[in-house]
């Protein structure tokens, strides 16, 4: 039985070695060459001396080098810290700098943007590309070691990787908050192997499925299409689309039994044609990144007949928290459901009490999914990982849990439903976005005396955001200043960080204590999204 991350893997290869894998295009990887992938990998970490739980940062597109490097890292006894493909150099030298990666994965065409990146990471000693060697053109001064995947995973002198048991950790995922830079959540092997086999009892799966990933590996969500299909021998389709309709091709194309989306993408998805062969295929869909709208699931409903719907809500800090069965769909679509299985959740009271019926209360999160805090950062893990107060006075060592920040009540029946959060964090297709750090960027660019980063309703990406700012005194000509702004958004964000619209005040309103009334701006420009009825 798996008690690390990689054995999942190598379970399958004892079972069946020859069974599918990962599809990559036209590419059919089985598990047997898949564990022979994750092995030179990790004995190239050896080779480059990585210490136990020194930290290998992945940052690639959704493609087998990805999946060996990360499943690699956890064999060779590392830690994997998977970076966003669409990240922009600030936010990339961020996650590695904090992380203190030592190795990074990555490929030549995304030097340009590294190099200014790699300057400020002293401890960062080996750069693995994964097509070719770099033109040294793109590599002087930089005073790191330069090698291509091939070579780094080629045979090397058998070495011992480093011993580690479930509780140590394997992975770290960036994730953004209310405030400040992403917070990288720190994961155990057995937060990930319990989630696997936890998503995998709920989802029905077994060997004979095939999933499509298309949500980010860096997203917890996105890794779990991962390590909830190796738990079982399942098989994964890796694909980073354009447009919802090479999506509808994917289905088709490898006989997809289940998928995972956000949203934006559901809804963008639940108008289209869906081909028969799709609509006989698969057996469910999942939704992640926030509320699935019950007008969207309806549809999807009608599109789907034969296809189960599971409305989720989860927390990186958790894994999957509560899930909702899909006969109950059609009846809660307001539903997050309740506890996945190895998760017990509460609703705690502002007195630390369990809520009755009804009555409003934060969502916390218990259970061997509760991951290892936020690296580095002792202050918000102490604000998000407490003591359970229910635990009996007699046990010395108490039990952690994770306060989620979620407002949620629990029916008469037990079924959960989210009511709000209690922070200002901004969810947008899907993604999780700090407030601060658009205001950071749009302050660093000069044209802006004050500004206010708004998640405000929007049909369909859940949240948009709305910057709302004032102009330096040095600028002028403010006619232009809104699109100035996005332009260097453009530049400096990814692109779901971008504001959606950009209003410029003269000045910006302040609250008693004299800082800008984020609540009052909130309440004005609520309905600014929101398109009038025909």
């Amino acid at each position: 039985m798996a008690y690390l991350l990689h054995e999942l893997i190598e379970d399958q290869v004892n079972a069946n070695p020859d069974a599918p894998a990962l599809l990559f295009k036209d590419e059919h990887i089985d598990y047997a060459r898949l564990k022979h992938a994750i092995t030179g990998f990790a004995n190239g970490l050896m080779e480059a001396d990585i210490a136990p739980g020194e930290r290998v940062a992945v940052y690639l597109p959704k493609q087998p080098e990805a999946v060996y490097g990360m499943f690699g890292a956890a064999a060779a006894g590392a830690t994997f810290v998977p970076v966003n493909p669409v990240l922009k150099s600030k936010q990339v030298r961020h996650i590695l700098t904090h992380c203190e990666a030592r190795v990074l994965l990555t490929s030549t065409h995304r030097l340009p943007l590294l190099r200014n990146v790699l300057q400020h990471c002293p401890v960062l000693h080996t750069v693995v590309l994964v097509d070719g060697p770099a033109d040294e053109s793109a590599t002087t001064g930089l005073q790191k070691t330069f090698i291509d995947y091939a070579r780094f995973s080629a045979s090397h002198t058998a070495r011992e990787h480093h011993r580690r048991i479930d509780t140590d950790m394997a992975a770290i995922f960036y994730t953004s908050g209310s405030t400040g830079n992403a917070k990288g959540v720190v994961l155990s092997h057995r937060n990930l192997r319990v989630g696997a086999h936890s998503v995998a009892e709920y989802l029905g799966n077994t060997a004979s499925d095939r999933l499509l990933a298309v949500l980010p590996l860096s997203f917890d969500a996105g890794f779990s299409q991962l390590t909830t299909a190796f738990s079982v021998g399942a098989c994964v389709a890796l694909m980073d689309y354009l447009i919802a309709r090479d999506v509808l091709r994917a289905l088709s194309h490898y006989g997809i039994t289940g998928m995972a989306a956000v949203p934006p993408l559901w809804q963008q998805m639940q108008d289209l044609d869906w081909p028969a062969e799709v609509r006989s295929t698969l057996r469910y869909i999942t939704n992640t990144g926030g509320a699935l709208p019950p007008a969207t699931t309806r549809k999807l409903q009608a599109a789907l007949p034969s296809t189960s719907i599971y409305l989720m809500y989860g927390l990186t800090e958790a894994f999957r928290s509560t899930y909702l069965p899909p006969e109950l769909a059609a009846t809660r679509p307001d539903s997050i459901g309740k506890a996945v299985p190895s998760a017990r959740i509460h609703v705690i009271n502002a007195s630390g009490r369990e809520c009755a019926v009804d009555e409003p209360g934060e969502l916390v999160h218990r259970g061997p999914l509760v991951s290892m805090g936020y690296w580095r950062d002792p202050e918000k893990t102490a604000e998000r990982f407490k003591p359970w107060p229910g635990q009996p006075a007699g046990i010395p060592l108490r039990e952690i849990a994770v306060w989620s920040g979620d407002q949620v009540r629990r029916d008469a029946d037990g079924y959960l439903y989210f009511i709000s959060r209690s922070d200002a964090m901004i969810k947008t297709s899907g993604y999780r976005v700090s407030p601060t750090e658009v205001e950071d960027a749009v302050t660093e660019s000069g044209l802006v005396q004050q500004c206010i980063a708004l998640g405000l309703p929007h049909a369909g990406l859940g949240q948009a955001i709305l910057l709302v700012a004032s102009p330096s005194p040095g600028v002028n000509d403010i006619t232009t200043l809104s699109q100035q702004i996005t332009q260097h958004c453009q530049r400096e964000l990814p692109n779901f960080m971008v504001p959606r619209a950009v209003v410029v005040l003269e000045s910006l309103p302040s609250n008693q204590n004299g800082k800008v009334d984020r609540r009052a701006l909130s309440e004005t420009y609520t309905d600014f999204f929101k398109v009038p009825p025909e």
